[in-house]
C-alpha cells in the first residue's frame, strides 16, 4: 500500500487515536514519578547545604563576638590600671631639655609634682578619650589580628613570621581607629592646669576641630607616627608573645601556668616598648603643644626624629622609656591574659 495515499493516512490516523487514549496516563505518571524523585532527592539537600550555611555564619559572628568582646575588656582593664603612668610619660615626651622651665628633674619628682600641683586627678588628665576608644580599638587590635593570621595561613611564609605580620597588620589597622583620640588624649594631658580648670574632653576635641578640621593639621595629625608607633609594636608584641608562649612547654598548675603567660607578655611589651620609642617621642612632639605658639616645629614623623636627634641627642628619643616600660610591660601581660582568660569563658558559656 502506498504510505501517501488517502487510504493509509487515514488509517494512520485512526491507529493514533486509538493509542492516545492510553499514551495520555502512561506520560502523564511518568512526569509526576520525575517530579516526585526530585523533591524527594534535591529537597533534603538543599536544606541541608541552607542549614550549613547558617551554622557556618552564626559560627563566624560568634567568633568575632569574642574576639571583640576579650579585646574590648582587655583594653578597658589596661588603661584603668595604667593611666597614670602614661601621664607621666607624656609629660617627659613634650619637655624639650633642661632649658624648658617645667623640665622635671627625674621620675620621682614628675609624680610629686603633679600629685602636688594638681591632685590625685591630675595622674587620670585625658583618660576618657582612650576609655572610649578603648573597646573599639583593643576589638580591632585583636580581631584583625586573628583575621590576618587566617589570611596568612594560605601564604608560603612560615607559622612564626606570620604572627608577626599579622601584628604589624593589625597595628597600622589599630592605629587609623586610635589617632583621633590620641590626639585629644596628648593635648589635654599636656595641660599642667588643675584637673577642675581645664576644659573637658569633648571641648578640647571641638577646639582641635575648630583650629586644624578633622586632617592631618588637626583631629588626624600626627598620623605616620601613630602607625610606627603600633605597627612596630604590635608586630614584636604579638610575634614575640605567641611564638615563645609555643616554644615553652605550658605548666599542668594553673597559678604556674599564669605565671608564665604573664613572664612572657612581661617581656613581650617590655622589648616592643624599648623598639618602638622613636615614634612615640615624634608622636607627642606633633600632637602636644609647639614651642612657639602659632608656629608649627614638628610637622612630620621622620622630620620629628631627625630635630630632636640633633637639638637634644639621641636619648631624647628615648624619653619617656621607663614610665613607658612600666606601663606596657605589665599592661602588655594583663592585656594578653585578660584577652586570653575572657575568650577562653566566651567560648566555654556562649
Amino acid at each position: 500500500m502506498n504510505p501517501h495515499s488517502p487510504r493509509a493516512r487515514s488509517h494512520t490516523e485512526s491507529a493514533s487515536l486509538q493509542l492516545a487514549p492510553r499514551v495520555g496516563p502512561v506520560l502523564l505518571h511518568l512526569r509526576r514519578a520525575r517530579n516526585y524523585s526530585k523533591q524527594t532527592v534535591l529537597k533534603p539537600h538543599t536544606e541541608a547545604q541552607n542549614q550549613k550555611m547558617t551554622s557556618k555564619k552564626q559560627s563566624l559572628l560568634r567568633e568575632a563576638s569574642h574576639q571583640i568582646i576579650a579585646g574590648g575588656s582587655a583594653g578597658l582593664v589596661e588603661i584603668c590600671l595604667m593611666h597614670p603612668l602614661d601621664v607621666v610619660k607624656t609629660r617627659f615626651q613634650i619637655q624639650r631639655g633642661k632649658a624648658d622651665p617645667n623640665s622635671y628633674k627625674g621620675l620621682g619628682d614628675c609624680f610629686r609634682t603633679i600629685f602636688r600641683t594638681e591632685g590625685v586627678y591630675g595622674f587620670y588628665k585625658g583618660i576618657l578619650p582612650p576609655i572610649l576608644a578603648e573597646t573599639p580599638k583593643r576589638a580591632v587590635k585583636f580581631f584583625t589580628f586573628e583575621q590576618y593570621k587566617k589570611l596568612l595561613s594560605f601564604t608560603p611564609i612560615s607559622p612564626g613570621m606570620a604572627l608577626s605580620v599579622a601584628g604589624l597588620g593589625s597595628g597600622l589597622t589599630e592605629a587609623l581607629v586610635v589617632n583621633p583620640f590620641e590626639v585629644v588624649k596628648v593635648s589635654l594631658q599636656a595641660n599642667r592646669d588643675s584637673f577642675k580648670v581645664q576644659p573637658s574632653t569633648f571641648a578640647q576635641a571641638r577646639t582641635i576641630i575648630n583650629t586644624g578640621g578633622f586632617g592631618l593639621r588637626g583631629l588626624n595629625k600626627g598620623l605616620t607616627s601613630t602607625l610606627g608607633r603600633h605597627g612596630v609594636f604590635n608586630m614584636i608584641y604579638f610575634g614575640f608573645y605567641f611564638n615563645v608562649k609555643d616554644a615553652i612547654p605550658a605548666s599542668q598548675d594553673p597559678r604556674l601556668e599564669f605565671m608564665r603567660k604573664f613572664a612572657i607578655g612581661l617581656v613581650s611589651g617590655t622589648v616592643s616598648s624599648c623598639v618602638n620609642i622613636p615614634f612615640d617621642v615624634a608622636k607627642s612632639r606633633i600632637q602636644g603643644p609647639q614651642p612657639v605658639p602659632g608656629e608649627i616645629k614638628y610637622r612630620s614623623c621622620f622630620q620629628s626624629m631627625a630635630l630632636v636627634y640633633r637639638e637634644e641627642g639621641y636619648l631624647a628619643l628615648y624619653k619617656g622609656l621607663i614610665p613607658k616600660i612600666m606601663r606596657l610591660g605589665p599592661g602588655g601581660a594583663v592585656m594578653l591574659l585578660v584577652y586570653e582568660y575572657v575568650s577562653g569563658w566566651l567560648q566555654k558559656n556562649w
